[in-house]
């Protein structure tokens, strides 16, 4: 919600909402994800030849005439600063600098007579330019506007999430998917990132995505529910950027940050616990996998510290005063660390990463009317160069060199074009056009001949070599976006309409991991060690192409029922075509209607108390990823051997006398799949309805207070199952004959993207290829007990000072509820990123027990941001985030009989299934990790001596250190011998991943 301060005694004298529409505003209530314009509107004393003129630093100026009822309004202006002028045959009357406009918002300048009696009479009287309203009475979006003003201020990470984790609402996900936010409950891969208007989303997983350097942020929004009809591909939340721009006057700058490595709080170690053994069932024993662990080091933190030293600059002024302007921007990241890696791996890595962020902004004035806007932003980053070396865990010294490592890329570029034209002053033209290229190879420093060892349970007499990769990525591999968005806008008496298309094109190439190594084309494996001389040799890969088309296109109405009323009515239609390696569609989604229905009340017709409500349907896309495994060639097979002995490089010595089982759990054995049958024919997107009610209202002058209920309901949602013997059932109940189908059953398109609950139309081919049958499976039919569920309620409750020259703060405190059995497209506990393909549904028995609560949900949040200028030099700040904990779980085999595996996924090896020792464990059933409470403090210092351009700050980000776990190990049982004995996981319940440590941020800036 957008707030602005008001002084004492001064009040708008009409309705600020009658205004915003009255008067043609270019939106529609709503802070839209992709918005790069707001609008302002205002009040002034009606008389004859009053005009207002805005005009911006960046030369941008619009003059439009005061109607006779006194109302006026400017719409479609860039995000950014002006000034506002009355005035009247060229005399000023009254102005209103620094005002503020906000992404999508609205804002109010109201013009006042001194005199209300003269008010006719301008040329006798003095207008003056009240206050602005610190409620936009003219949005009901949910979303958290962060400016560069603010991020100079506050102790944040310099990065967009931990910006937008500022938002009530907003989690940190699982670090098994980097700095991910989820948003409303959420998983991480239901958001959308744009910057300056263009999607700018991770490509191929839709797992965060690219941003500005952080010195050219303009504005921050982030949305978390409630946008209009013209924006739409999230469910989850939105993290719109606007980049910086340059003015009519010049301006240069740089920053230098450290963040040394001896400052930091030293990371707490991780030792194994000592998980209790559960009583006997039947004859089947628990005993700890390794009994030997218990109490000793998992993994030496100590020493896993970092050394960070960022460098930025930015220049920015006029080509052409008032016509044509540039802004350019860079920043560059270096970071040292060193990884002790686990003690069953013995190893320690010393890493080097650079990142570099390129940032540039034309902006053309072409007339008052017709405004061109180019954008580019690249991105180069590259992670993990370094050595790795042996490590004893019984001095915690490095030892002998490994291998040099590997160099993961990550490089995009991204090129936007925006034309403006204001055709009349009620019809408003914007086209958006955009393209982007991604290069994401690893550059293999490390060339060993020999398959990667894993001994996860640290069994004795496993050497390691030198090996480090399970698998390799092409260096061919990329992907491509590109994007056109056309919207019009058109103000006919109290309607406000608009219509618009917005397309999104994707593409691809060389994706996935790749099993053969490319050092030794002979190896295509790993081998992983187990209890009971049991050894499994892994080949799986996976490495293709695809693309993907999303269109839309919508219809708009912003209507002013009456005076102090807005409703806001739209639909979407969306269109979603998924193709395969061979250009193939095996997902094609077409006419998804989504109503989106919004409203506000200004209450007093004075932008002192709004209440605002809205209903919405989104849907959520499938990205590229979903076509790896899903739709394309893929590998996973699993050979168990017995072995007799291990050779020096840690290979196996096998056991001749004992036959091998060779076994794919999903039949994947790298056989082509034929695009209508790995999906239902029937298949329907992802989506949630949302329903919001919520207002705000000024306690006093100084001081604003609100409160907002949201709820989410999942109404259906897209993964596989790998079910085929439940197809088979359901075609015997059909008078079919399953044998007579096996090679469709079970073939390579073993497991079929589905919608969970719904029922699902099954193409099955006949043998022999003469015929197919569809088979319809209801929930009933695959066995599942529920149908996909994600219910989540919130209520946030707020208090706020805006800054008023001395002081700002907000505290906000978010209390939530969700339970269901899926938490979206991807799986938190145990980092499965395959997007809509995870464990979830593969079969009736892995969602047994699943219902509970879900992960990215804190009950309880308490939030504190907030700034106190001490005196004109001298700055503090703070923020704080108090949330409780994750759920925990337990992970076993399945049944009260305590060995069960009806799935084949634990294949003696560690537990899949929401039961353990014979007992069914839901989520959070068992407990929550702890509470945690993390406190970011500043301290900046501009001295007057140079005209306070220079800048000493002074940033400790986690300043308790409090390191407590953030998620810890769900997976209880490790393995079963087959006979009488399940092991129990020596890690069960500690953790993976923790708060980081305390660290010290310096910093140095100049902006002339």
């Amino acid at each position: 919600m957008n707030k602005r301060y008001m002084p004492h005694g001064v009040q708008p004298r009409r309705t600020a909402l009658t205004v915003a529409l009255a008067m043609g505003l270019g939106f529609t209530g709503f802070a839209y994800g992709q918005a790069t314009t707001g609008n302002i509107f205002g009040t002034a004393p009606a008389g004859a030849g009053e005009s207002v003129v805005v005009k911006g630093a960046n030369g941008t100026a619009r003059e439009v005439t005061v109607g006779a009822d006194g109302r006026y309004s400017v719409n479609g202006l860039p995000v950014g600063r002006y000034s506002v002028t009355l005035q009247k045959d060229g005399q000023v009357l009254a102005s209103q600098d620094n005002v503020t406009v906000t992404p999508g918002g609205g804002t109010s300048v109201p013009f006042a007579a001194a005199s209300a009696t003269n008010a006719q009479n301008l040329g006798a009287v003095q207008v003056v330019a009240s206050a602005l309203p610190a409620i936009d009475v003219t949005s009901v979006n949910s979303s958290t506007i962060i400016t560069a003003a603010d991020l100079a201020k506050l102790p944040v990470q310099r990065n967009a999430e931990s910006i937008a984790l500022l938002a009530p609402g907003t989690v940190k996900g699982s670090s098994y998917f980097g700095n991910a936010v989820a948003f409303g409950g959420s998983s991480v891969s239901e958001n959308a990132y744009y910057v300056n208007g263009y999607n700018t989303g991770e490509p191929y997983k839709n797992i965060g995505g690219f941003q500005l350097p952080y010195g050219a942020i303009d504005q921050q929004e982030t949305l978390t529910g409630g946008y209009s009809a013209k924006y739409g591909r999230s469910d989850g939340g939105v993290i719109n950027q606007i980049g910086k721009r340059g003015t009519n006057e010049w301006h240069f700058g740089g920053q230098v940050v450290w963040q040394p490595r001896f400052l930091e709080g030293t990371p707490v170690n991780n030792r194994y616990g000592n998980p209790a053994i559960p009583a006997s069932i039947g004859n089947i024993n628990y005993q700890l996998a390794n009994p030997s662990l218990p109490g000793t080091l998992h993994q030496y933190r100590n020493d896993n510290k970092q050394w960070e030293t960022i460098y930025s600059a930015y220049v920015g002024g006029p080509l052409i005063k008032d016509k044509l302007f540039m802004f350019l921007a860079a920043e560059t990241t270096k970071t040292q660390s060193t990884n002790v890696e686990t003690a069953s791996l013995q190893k320690v890595q010393y890493n080097r990463d650079k990142n570099t962020k390129y940032y540039a902004k034309v902006d053309w004035n072409i007339t008052d009317n017709n405004v061109l806007e180019l954008t580019a932003l690249k991105n180069r980053d590259a992670t993990g160069a370094g050595a790795t070396y042996a490590y004893d865990y019984s001095t915690l010294k490095s030892g002998a060199f490994i291998a040099n490592n590997d160099v993961t890329r990550d490089n995009a570029q991204f090129y936007v074009g925006h034309f403006t034209s204001y055709i009349t002053d009620a019809a408003t033209l914007s086209i958006l056009y955009g393209k982007a290229k991604f290069q994401d190879p690893v550059v293999y420093a490390n060339k060993s001949p020999l398959p990667f060892i894993s001994n996860p349970f640290q069994l004795p007499g496993i050497p390691t070599n030198s090996q480090t990769n399970t698998s390799w990525t092409s260096p061919n591999a990329t992907n491509g976006t590109h994007g056109l968005r056309v919207d019009f806008d058109y103000k006919l008496g109290d309607h406000d309409l608009a219509v618009g298309i917005d397309n999104m094109s994707y593409k691809a190439s060389h994706q996935g991991p790749d099993q053969q190594n490319p050092f030794n084309p002979s190896i295509n494996y790993y081998w992983r060690y187990y209890p009971g001389n049991i050894v499994r040799k892994r080949d799986i890969g996976w490495a293709t192409s695809m693309t993907m088309t999303q269109k839309a296109y919508y219809l708009q109405d912003t209507w002013q029922v009456a005076s102090n009323v807005l409703l806001d009515i739209g639909v979407r239609n969306d269109h979603f075509t998924n193709y395969n390696d061979l250009s193939q569609p095996f997902v094609d989604e077409k006419n998804q209607w989504e109503p989106r229905i919004g409203a506000s009340w200004d209450v007093y017709g004075d932008s002192s108390f709004k209440v605002y409500g809205n209903v919405g349907r989104y849907y959520l896309a499938l990205p590229d990823n979903a076509a790896e495994r899903a739709a394309n060639i893929s590998t996973y097979v699993i050979t168990k051997y017995k072995y007799t002995g291990v050779n020096p490089d840690g290979t196996p010595i096998i056991d001749p006398t004992v036959a091998p089982v060779v076994s794919s759990p999903d039949g994947e054995f790298g056989l082509p799949k034929d695009p209508k049958q790995v999906t239902a024919r029937n298949l329907k997107p992802e989506y949630v309805d949302e329903f919001i009610v919520g207002f705000d209202k000024k306690l006093n002058d100084e001081w604003t207070y609100g409160a907002k209920a949201s709820w989410r309901d999942l109404k259906a949602a897209i993964d596989d199952e790998c079910s085929p013997g439940q197809i088979g059932t359901k075609m015997t109940s059909m008078g079919l004959n399953p044998s007579d189908y096996s090679n469709s059953l079970y073939g390579a398109s073993y497991c079929r993207l589905i919608n969970p609950g719904l029922t699902n139309t099954m193409l099955v081919v006949k043998n022999d290829g003469t015929s197919s049958v569809l088979v319809p499976m209801s929930q009933k039919d695959w066995g599942y007990i529920n149908g996909v569920k994600r219910k989540i309620g919130s209520l946030n409750l707020y208090m706020e000072h805006p800054f008023d020259g001395k002081w700002f703060g907000r505290v906000d405190y978010t209390f939530s509820r969700g339970f269901g059995n899926t938490e979206g497209q991807v799986r938190s506990d145990f980092g499965q990123a395959d997007v809509s393909k995870t464990e979830d549904w593969d079969s009736w028995q892995l969602m047994d027990g699943q219902d509970g609560e879900l992960s990215n949900i804190r009950k309880h949040q308490i939030r504190f941001r907030g700034a106190y200028q001490i005196t004109p030099e001298w700055l503090v700040s703070a923020t704080l985030l108090a949330q409780s904990g994750t759920p925990k779980e337990c992970l076993g085999y399945y049944g009260p009989t305590g060995t069960g595996d009806p799935t084949g996924y634990n294949n003696g090896g560690s537990g899949n299934y929401h039961w353990c020792h014979g007992v069914r464990i839901p989520p959070g059933s068992i407990g929550h990790t702890p509470w945690t409470e993390q406190v970011n403090l500043g301290v900046h210092y501009t001295p007057a001596f140079a005209d306070h351009k220079l800048g000493l700050n002074l940033d400790v980000i986690n300043a308790l250190n409090q390191q407590k776990a953030v998620q810890t190990d769900p997976t209880g049982e490790a393995a079963y011998d087959g006979a009488n004995t399940v092991s129990i996981n020596n890690s069960y319940g500690d953790g993976i991943f923790w708060q980081p440590p305390r660290m010290v941020r310096l910093s140095v800036t100049y902006d002339y």
